[in-house]
């Protein structure tokens, strides 16, 4: 008996053995690259993340039209990205359906999409066009910095870099000296040297001496040239101040890439962006950018952006365009007597003298209201937002109900919690190509 008891427990030992070697397989199966999206649950999702140098991850629920417009997309894309060199996985989970695992990871609005890079999440604001998501996803498997041995090289390089991210040339520099900035910024810029270039180079991009350091906003259209010093930090410092053109539009995109940034914001309100006005205040304001380069610059139109121009107490369009300096944060400073920009008078002499007027201190500081800097980033509600409001309601709901039976007792508690619902839906909407919980 204890021979034939021995054999039994062997037998299951072996069997339990080969069932997880093939569970072990099936799943080593399912985490391969074949140029097809990858299908995560919450079993796999860890597994996927540690097996993939980079994959990027679509958070979606079944029910979101945003959601389903993006999966021929990525349908597109997956193949492209899993031919390269160094491939790029493509991947959704079903958020709505594994509702642990993505209150875990924060996920609160759909579609969210995260690109892992050996294992740092990082949130994804970039095109959702297959082709541009290609070009747009290539940055993160790129070398720090390119080096770039001939004329068609350097025309290659900005060709194939596109319009989303700044572009950092260096002439006549040693690889070394931004080696370093272009780990350190990899995310936020691309980087490349020079070796072997003719002067039509030079003066293709505008420059008459070497060593220097080219910055190129493919999207605004601008140049800006570094001739040195090279060390100490300048170089770092042009660096940072060259993520951003000289005069920012500020949107819901936009008001992302201030995120990072820790200059404040010399910010110009306008009724109206499309107006044909507008284009002389730019030209003002981008050469007073030039000059001030410790504080970023941007406008915003109220017909485009009500709800966060108004946080600046635009109270009556007539008094536009206001300008401020804004801390990024909760906080801006009003100039004493230069609150508004007078069409009547040139334009660059009042953003002049606005600005004299703030690095002397002549100022009033300000609280703006409604929701901070960070309020309008994270203007998504959260999951555990929407159960206290949805909570809410249903007692209000509840309340209403028993009223059309009966005479209602004098209940205190509902309009409170009335007015605590009304607090939590006054959070601004997302963007618009997401979707919220509530949605």
């Amino acid at each position: 008996m204890r021979s034939l008891g021995f054999m039994l427990c062997w037998i299951s030992f072996l069997a339990l053995s080969i069932s997880l070697s093939a569970s072990s397989s099936s799943s080593a199966d399912e985490l391969t690259i074949d140029g097809t999206v990858l299908e995560l649950t919450d079993s796999n999702f860890d597994s996927a993340i540690s097996t993939f140098d980079c994959i990027f991850v679509d958070f979606y629920a079944p029910w979101c039209g945003h959601c389903k417009r993006l999966n021929p997309e990525l349908d597109a894309a997956a193949p492209i990205l899993a031919k390269l060199k160094q491939p790029i996985v493509i991947a959704k989970l079903n958020a709505d359906k594994y509702s642990r695992l993505a209150r875990k990871l924060e996920i609160d609005a759909f579609p969210t999409l995260m690109l892992y890079n050996h294992g740092i999440p990082m949130e994804y604001y970039g095109p959702r066009k297959a082709d541009l998501l290609v070009r747009y996803l290539k940055k993160f498997i790129a070398p720090d910095v390119a080096v770039l041995e001939s004329d068609s090289a350097v025309k290659d390089f900005v060709e194939d870099a596109g319009t989303f991210f700044p572009v950092f040339i260096g002439f006549g520099l040693n690889e070394s000296l931004i080696s370093t900035l272009g780990g350190k910024y990899k995310k936020k810029a691309w980087f490349a040297v020079t070796k072997d270039v003719s002067d039509d180079i030079m003066i293709s991009y505008d420059f008459d001496k070497a060593p220097a350091l080219v910055a190129k906003h493919p999207a605004y259209n601008e140049r800006s040239v570094f001739y040195g010093p090279f060390e100490d930090g300048f170089l770092e410092e042009f660096v940072k101040q060259n993520f951003l053109p000289l005069v920012l539009q500020i949107n819901h995109d936009t008001l992302k890439l201030l995120k990072d940034d820790e200059r404040k914001i010399v910010l110009t309100i306008v009724e109206d962006e499309t107006h044909e006005s507008l284009d002389k205040l730019i030209k003002a304001l981008r050469a007073a950018a030039h000059a001030n380069r410790d504080l970023v610059f941007g406008y915003v139109g109220v017909e485009q952006f009500e709800e966060f121009a108004d946080s600046f107490h635009v109270e009556q369009k007539k008094k536009l365009p206001k300008i401020v300096v804004w801390d990024g944060d909760e906080e801006y400073d009003q100039v004493n007597d230069l609150e508004t920009i007078s069409h009547e008078e040139d334009h660059l002499t009042q953003v002049s003298r606005f600005l004299e007027g703030y690095r002397e201190g002549r100022t009033e500081k300000k609280r703006i209201k409604g929701p901070s800097f960070m309020g309008f980033i994270n203007s998504m509600i959260g999951i555990r937002s929407v159960y206290v409001i949805v909570f809410f309601v249903a007692i209000i709901m509840m309340l209403r109900s028993l009223g059309q039976v009966e005479e209602p007792p004098r209940v205190r508690t509902a309009a409170p919690a009335r007015e605590r619902a009304d607090q939590n839906t006054s959070v601004l909407e997302g963007e618009t190509s997401e979707h919220n919980k509530e949605d």
